[in-house]
């Protein structure tokens, strides 16, 4: 059983620290001002009624929205969106921008980047990142970073983004600076040639080695989840156990397919989910301060440790390890000291 986790960067020069920017939301550009009378056949509506009828391009409740965010005028002033119209008022709309589009400007967001070159970029990212722009989660993404870092990757689907991690998983992802480097990414992900390694802090006492071949999709019911089903996609996971401690092991995972939150679903599947995973977690009992610890960690205890593939340009077989993040780092040395602790008291007690 290993007492310590690999974890050594071999890349040639060290990381720069992430350190997020202040979460300042940036001005919003000006747009268009949209100004109309209210008409005679409006009369006795509501303002909101009236301006869905009137600005049939939007939905009367992003209209409401924006009366109550002060952006309609009526004769110059606010109003509310019941207050009614009787024809002849002047009505001045500044419209909110649709976040999809600045879902992909650029921002100057801090990268951990492990390597690069002219054709692709490594990174280490960090936990509470969201890689691609989406419901909810429009701005402060890795491709907004990506395209503030790379502005050519504008010209690249998805700016150069080839697979994802979920937003609370941590480690290496590899991004393609040139469309000839996406397809061959892109290429080696379909052969299954991509060698990704994670590792797992999982609930429970898993004895040996071992793979899950099953099938994973949506959730029948929750729609937000995955699970294992029939008439899922055919994924496999590969595990290693590295250590073991009184209420958790630690697994080196490998993935064999790359489904949505695969190890996630998987590890829940064998009745070992994963330590602070929201979704697919289990609650833990009362127990020890160590267990406590355990069930407050705020994420899921995952972590993209190792990644290898073939260079897209030269051909070259290329690897990279990510050492464990300090939130997961710190957890396994409360664990290991946990441990050590009760081991050095059996023998006590027994004399």
């Amino acid at each position: 059983m290993m007492n310590s986790v690999p974890g050594k960067r071999n890349n040639h020069y060290s990381p720069k620290p992430i350190v997020p920017e202040p979460a300042h939301p940036a001005p919003e550009p000006p747009g268009r001002v949209v100004e109309l009378i209210i008409p005679d056949h409006c009369a006795g509506l509501r303002l909101d009624q009236a301006l869905a009828q009137l600005l049939a391009e939007w939905s009367r409740s992003r209209l409401q929205s924006w009366i109550l965010e002060k952006r309609v005028s009526v004769d110059g002033a606010c109003s509310l969106p019941r207050q009614k119209v009787w024809g002849g008022e002047k009505i001045v709309l500044s419209p909110a921008r649709d976040p999809a589009e600045t879902a992909h400007e650029p921002e100057a967001i801090a990268l951990d980047i492990v390597h690069e070159d002219h054709a692709i970029i490594i990174i280490d990212k960090p936990a509470g990142l969201v890689v691609h722009p989406g419901s909810g989660n429009w701005q402060g993404t890795l491709l907004n970073a990506l395209l503030h870092h790379s502005p050519q990757l504008s010209g690249i689907p998805r700016s150069g983004i080839v697979h994802r991690l979920d937003k609370e998983t941590s480690g290496l992802l590899v991004v393609a600076k040139t469309l000839e480097a996406q397809t061959s990414l892109v290429r080696q992900l379909q052969k299954r040639t991509v060698k990704r390694e994670y590792l797992a802090l999982v609930w429970g006492s898993v004895s040996s080695h071992g793979r899950v071949d099953a099938p994973v999709g949506r959730h029948p019911v929750q729609r937000t989840r995955m699970a294992v089903v029939a008439s899922g996609k055919e994924a496999r996971t590969r595990y290693e156990v590295l250590e073991q401690f009184t209420d958790c092991t630690l697994l080196r995972c490998g993935l064999e397919t790359g489904r949505t939150h695969q190890i996630r679903v998987h590890m829940q599947s064998l009745g070992h989910p994963l330590v602070g995973d929201p979704l697919y977690g289990g609650k833990a009992k009362k127990g020890s301060s160590a267990t406590m610890q355990l069930a407050a960690f705020p994420r899921q205890a995952l972590h993209a440790h190792k990644l290898e593939l073939t260079h897209p340009q030269n051909g070259q077989r290329m690897g990279w390890e990510a050492p464990l993040p300090e939130d997961m780092s710190n957890l396994l040395l409360m664990l290991q000291k946990a441990r050590d602790k009760e081991s050095h008291a059996i023998p006590a007690m027994i004399k």
